[in-house]
C-alpha cells in the first residue's frame, strides 16, 4: 500500500512549538464515556533483532481521554478512551495480524468490538511490512511475521502482572491477508518453499503482489526461502478467524490436515469473485476442525478501515495499485463490518467459552 504521510523536517524551534501547543491539546481533549480502552506496547521480538509495537484495546469504564485511532486522509479511525479505567475481570485474548503494508490502526472497527464485547484484542505492527516502515524484501520473508506474534504473547506472559486482566488460557488469533497467512501458520501451517519460489511464475493470482516484488526486482528463485518451511505454531493459540489468507496455494496438505484447532476461514466475495491468490475454500476443506464462509458483497479490501469520500482519489494520486476503498454493492463497508464483527465474535465466543467465563467471573465479585 502506499506510504500516505510524508512529512517535511522541522527545525528544533518548530519542533518545540508544536511540543507546546500539542501538550496544551491533550489537556483539552473531552473526557471519554464509552467502554473501549486503548494503551500502546512493544515486544522484542528476536527473529528482528528490535522491537515489535502493537495496540491493546481493552474493556472499560468510562474515563480518560478520547483519542481517534487510526485515522488519516484515506481511511476513517476509531474512537477509544487513553487511560480509561480497565473493567474487572479476566478477558480473552485476540491476537491480530494486519496485511503487508497495512498497520494496527486499520483494524480499530473490529478491535473496538471485541473490546465492547469482552474481549482483549492485541494489533501488532509488523516490522518490514507495517506502513511507513516495509519494503519487497521484507514482505517474501514472511516465516517473520508468526515469530512477531509469538514474541508479542511471550513478552505479555513473562509481565503476566501487567496483563493480569487477560486470560491466558483463552488465546485466539485473526488474520487478513497476509496476516491470514500468519493466522495460519501459528496454527500450524508450514510453507513449501519451493511452491513459494515458483509464486509469481505464471501468474498473479488476481493480486498485485507479484507486480509489487516486479518493481522493486525481486526474483523469488534468487532468495533463500528456505526458513518459511519451518513450524512456527504457537500452542497457546486455541482458535482463530482467517481471512482471505495469502500464499495460500504454497501451504502444504500435510500441515493443514494437521492444525488442530478449530478455525473460521472467511473469503470476502463469491465463489467466483474471490481472487485465486487467496481462495481458501479448498484448503479449509483439510483443516479437520475448520468451517469456511464467503461474505458475496464484499471485496478483500472490505476488510479494511471505512474510507473517507476523497479516500479513492487520494489513493490513485499516490499510485495505490489496489482498489483498497471498493467493495461489491449491496451494502456499505460498515454495514459489512457490522455483519462481520457479530459473526467473528460469536464464533469466538462459542470456541473460548467466554459467556460462561464472564459469568464465572461476576459470581465471585
Amino acid at each position: 500500500m502506499s506510504k500516505l504521510t510524508k512529512f517535511a523536517k522541522l527545525s528544533s524551534a518548530a519542533c518545540v512549538a508544536i511540543a507546546v501547543g500539542w501538550g496544551g491539546y491533550e489537556a483539552l481533549r473531552p473526557a471519554y464515556d464509552g467502554t473501549v480502552g486503548i494503551a500502546t506496547g512493544a515486544a522484542y521480538a528476536p527473529v528482528r533483532e528490535t522491537n515489535v509495537s502493537f495496540d491493546i484495546w481493552y474493556p472499560a469504564h468510562p474515563g480518560g481521554k478520547v483519542v481517534t485511532v487510526g485515522g488519516n486522509g484515506v481511511f476513517f479511525g476509531t474512537p477509544a478512551g487513553r487511560d480509561a479505567p480497565l473493567r474487572d475481570g479476566k478477558f480473552p485474548l485476540v491476537l491480530i495480524s494486519h496485511g503487508a503494508g497495512g498497520n494496527a490502526g486499520q483494524f480499530g472497527w473490529i478491535a473496538s468490538e471485541l473490546a465492547q464485547n469482552g474481549y482483549v484484542a492485541v494489533l501488532l505492527n509488523h516490522p518490514g511490512t507495517t506502513s511507513g516502515n516495509a519494503s519487497a524484501q521484507a514482505a517474501v520473508r514472511v516465516w517473520e511475521r508468526p515469530q512477531d506474534v509469538t514474541a508479542v504473547l511471550d513478552h505479555m506472559v513473562r509481565h503476566e502482572d501487567a496483563f493480569a486482566y487477560v486470560d491466558f488460557d483463552n488465546i485466539a488469533v485473526i488474520g487478513f491477508s497476509a496476516g491470514g497467512y500468519t493466522a495460519l501458520a501459528v496454527s500450524g501451517a508450514r510453507v513449501d518453499p519451493e511452491r513459494l519460489q515458483r509464486f509469481c511464475d505464471t501468474s498473479d493470482h488476481g493480486m498485485s503482489d507479484c507486480a509489487f516484488l516486479s518493481h522493486f526486482g525481486i526474483d523469488l528463485h534468487k532468495m533463500d526461502l528456505s526458513p518459511a518451511a519451518q513450524d512456527l505454531r504457537d500452542t497457546r493459540v486455541k482458535t482463530g478467524v482467517i481471512v482471505d489468507p495469502g500464499i495460500i496455494s504454497t501451504i502444504t496438505a500435510e500441515s493443514l490436515t494437521g492444525i488442530g484447532i478449530p478455525l473460521l476461514v472467511v473469503n470476502l466475495g463469491t465463489n467466483e469473485s474471490v481472487p485465486a491468490g487467496v481462495h481458501a475454500l479448498e484448503a479449509s476443506r483439510m483443516i479437520p476442525l475448520a468451517e469456511h464462509m464467503f461474505v458475496p458483497d464484499a471485496t478483500h479490501f472490505s476488510f479494511l478501515a471505512e474510507c473517507k469520500e476523497r479516500g479513492a482519489e487520494i489513493l490513485e494520486k499516490e499510485g495505490e495499485l489496489d482498489p483498497l476503498c471498493e467493495d461489491a454493492g449491496g451494502r456499505s463497508r460498515g454495514e459489512i463490518h457490522d455483519d462481520l464483527a457479530r459473526r467473528l465474535i460469536a464464533y469466538l465466543d462459542n470456541q473460548t467459552g467466554k459467556p460462561a467465563l464472564l459469568a464465572a467471573t461476576a459470581d465471585t465479585q
